[in-house]
């Protein structure tokens, strides 16, 4: 029995040894599998990997830039908004704070951090995971969504091993960092940290401060729970989790952390979607000329350009600060000139609408009600038109449009498109006129709501902003000068001359007559009589060819002489730059908006080429702009001199920012055309010409009285309130000079010995302006 024993024991080493070797061969085995696993994976078993060119070359969806001239971007078109930024934009304090939060190892290892993963496993992961910032890249980068299926994401975790390895060969350290920047998702329209720092705090990368790197280092974790904006609580704590990181890794000190701690995230939330910002109108003309251009315009290969993920540049006129203020100043007028206009329709029984039966409102409502996205889209569903009617009869939650921001509340369709009939439109554009530059472009109140643009798409009358022409084809061809006189007395063009089937005897707005006027007094005071007997001098037809040759379409307009009186349907675009032409000596420019298009490695694509017409005469146009002067001077634009009118309740419901004051020489016209549907300002400084347009969505919108439903108030005040800010703004450098004066003037422009009219004529009060 004792030597059964003793055998036994004389076994047990060979037995030890032999489950060593055992061991040994298992493990052995093991680390051969998972390099066969590795080497598969490696060789596309499991799923694609990226080439070798991918990696050099990773595809990804940059946006498109819009670029104004003072170099801010002020809009990008995008599939991802993402715009990539260079190492050396990257703050320290930024980067540091992703290597201590993220990978404190990170310049120590290729890719892999083995301590890091021996940890991991040991510990399960409670003790913190182990991937660095290049596997996170390569997750970013070439895998799909992470997957729920264990094997799956088993699987997936390899192939990132594998490509983080990869990176590392392929790229530097900072390489790596930069790419992880560009890449990562902030959520909220902001792919990129470059997207990020403009959309979470409105400053570039290079800008933030080690607070605001921390905050947006801390949404790696998961930027979808910590969204400041939905959990600013959670970011607080994440970001002074960071903070601390940065202390643990002597990146900042404990005094520096903790002072850190104590400060507000200090968001200043400006988002970059395709609805908000500012030049959301003139953003929208961007596109559709970037259409265009694409069609026409190929890449080397033959493929197209795409503006959502190629990543152009495109160079604008736009400058953002003049933007700002001519928005900010419609922004301000209308929301005041809104609430008069709402107490004048208190009592008004068809209101938004005047002067229209009820089958005319109801023709307006239904066309309205076919043109909108809910008629549209229910189309597309195949649904019947009366199943499409009766749902815009239901009331369902929506968001409508106020002055006070958006309101959340429960109405019908067919209640929310009259609601929002209610609220009076503008539009402004502002350009120079020696070089065709468009500053500043403001489509509409607000584009979320109004997607139609009024600066060039509408079309509408324009009232006594029209009569410089006549007044201009007048000097041309008869050289007459501002102090030539004309009786204001009633006139008539009779039947058969210039086309007319019947005679026209246009009226003077209150019915002011008598006595002998200048050409300068008359047009201040916009006196149809006058305008009357020029354009019969002249005929209709050179005055159309004139503002043909300004760049005004004349095919929509007729021949005919009540054209003198603003009859004429014409956008602001066109009337910009036909003003454009007086201020610019008698030579027409195209207006300019796209400057150039270069494509992501700084190659210029598209270069503007402006486009020039010599139309008048430096005198004519000189003189012109004399006359037009006159209006500011004694006419319907006193309003921006002085403050005589200060106390007059007109002046305190609505004139935003008055009194102006303006002491410098200014040129222009106001206009409104009949039943007060449209109001006009046309301002001219030398070196910039601005048009405003005031009025209903429909021309049965308007105000039921000329006190209100003029150019001079509806108007005019947005072109001073705009003029005000551009000359506080000293980097602007907007003309407070002369007009150029020709060297050569032969006509008469100084009226001051003329008797500006008879001692028995009244003159035409300023609320009168047709």
């Amino acid at each position: 029995m004792a030597a059964k024993k003793q055998q036994q024991k004389k076994k047990n080493p060979n037995d030890v040894n032999r489950h060593i070797r055992t061991f040994w061969k298992i493990f052995g085995g093991l680390i051969l599998l998972i390099l066969f696993v590795f080497l598969l994976a490696s060789w596309g078993v499991f799923g694609s990997l990226p080439d070798e060119t991918s990696l050099e070359n990773p595809e990804k969806n940059l946006a498109t830039e819009i670029i104004s001239s003072d170099g801010k971007t002020i809009g990008k078109f995008y599939k991802e908004n993402r715009t990539p930024v260079q190492f050396d934009s990257l703050p320290d304090h930024l980067v540091n704070a992703l290597i201590a939060t993220e990978d404190a190892r990170f310049y120590e290892h290729s890719g892999i951090d083995g301590k890091g993963t021996l940890r991991a496993v040991a510990f399960l992961g409670s003790r913190g995971g182990a991937s660095t910032i290049t596997q996170q890249l390569s997750k970013l980068f070439f895998t799909e969504q992470v997957s729920r299926n264990k094997f799956q994401r088993g699987l997936q975790k390899i192939k990132e091993w594998i490509i983080a390895t990869r990176l590392e060969r392929r790229y530097t350290k900072e390489e790596i960092i930069t790419m992880y920047f560009n890449e990562y998702d902030f959520v909220n329209q902001a792919v990129g940290i470059e997207s990020a720092a403009h959309i979470y705090f409105d400053k570039a990368p290079a800008q933030l401060t080690t607070s605001e790197s921390a905050m947006l280092v801390g949404m790696f974790k998961n930027a979808s729970l910590y969204n400041p904006l939905r959990n600013p609580e959670g970011v607080t704590n994440r970001r002074n989790v960071v903070l601390s990181q940065m202390e643990k890794y002597g990146y900042i000190s404990k005094k520096v952390r903790d002072s850190l701690k104590a400060l507000p995230l200090g968001i200043n939330f400006t988002p970059q979607g395709h609805d908000e910002g500012i030049a959301t109108y003139f953003r929208e003309y961007a596109r559709h000329f970037m259409e265009d251009w694409i069609k026409e315009n190929p890449k080397p290969d033959g493929t197209k350009y795409n503006i959502y993920q190629d990543g152009l540049k495109v160079y604008v006129t736009i400058d953002s600060k003049m933007q700002q203020y001519a928005e900010e100043a419609v922004h301000a007028h209308m929301a005041r000139l809104q609430i008069v206009f709402d107490e004048q329709n208190k009592n008004n029984k068809t209101a938004p609408f005047r002067h229209i039966t009820e089958e005319e409102t109801d023709k307006i409502m239904n066309s309205a009600m076919r043109k909108s996205d809910r008629w549209r889209e229910m189309k597309k569903q195949g649904k019947e038109e009366d199943e499409i009617i009766e749902s815009f009869k239901k009331k369902i939650p929506m968001r409508v449009f106020s002055w006070k921001g958006d309101i959340d509340t429960i109405m019908s369709p067919m209640d929310s498109i009259r609601y929002h009939k209610s609220f009076l439109q503008a539009a402004m554009m502002s350009m120079t006129p020696q070089t065709g530059e468009v500053k500043a472009w403001v489509g509409g109140i607000d584009y979320k709501h109004y997607k139609y643009d009024m600066v060039k798409k509408g079309r509408r009358q324009i009232g006594s902003t029209f009569k410089p022409f006549v007044y201009a084809t007048a000097i041309d061809q008869m050289h007459m000068s501002p102090c030539d006189t004309l009786p204001n007395t009633i006139y008539t063009i009779p039947a058969g001359r210039h086309h007319l089937i019947q005679p026209w005897t246009p009226k003077n707005s209150g019915g002011t007559y008598g006595g002998m006027v200048t050409l300068k007094y008359a047009l201040a005071n916009s006196i149809n009589t006058i305008t009357a007997r020029l354009i019969d001098r002249v005929g209709p037809e050179p005055v159309i060819d004139l503002i043909s040759k300004m760049g005004v379409d004349t095919k929509e307009i007729p021949a005919v002489p009540s054209i003198a009186l603003g009859t004429a349907d014409i956008s602001v675009y066109e009337m910009v730059g036909a003003y454009s032409t007086f201020a610019n000596e008698g030579v027409y420019v195209e207006p300019i908006l796209i400057q150039r298009i270069e494509d992501k490695n700084g190659t210029v694509l598209y270069q503007n080429v402006p486009k020039t017409k010599d139309v008048i005469s430096g005198e004519t146009a000189y003189v012109t702009v004399s006359l037009l002067e006159g209006v500011t001077q004694s006419g319907t634009g006193t309003r921006l001199r002085g403050n005589w009118a200060v106390n007059s309740p007109v002046y305190k419901k609505v004139m935003t920012g008055y009194p102006y004051d303006f002491k410098n020489p200014i040129a222009g016209k106001t206009g409104t055309t009949q039943n007060q549907s449209d109001g006009w300002f046309m301002g001219m400084v030398p070196n910039l010409v601005t048009g405003v347009w005031v009025g209903g969505d429909d021309r049965a919108t308007h105000f039921g009285s000329i006190t209100y439903g003029q150019g001079a108030t509806m108007a005019l005040p947005i072109w001073g309130l705009y003029m005000k800010k551009c000359y506080a703004d000293e980097d602007l450098d907007v003309s407070t000079g002369n007009f150029p004066r020709p060297a050569n003037l032969s006509i008469e422009t100084d009226c001051s010995k003329w008797r500006e009219s008879d001692p028995n004529v009244e003159k035409v009060p300023d609320e009168f302006d047709f």
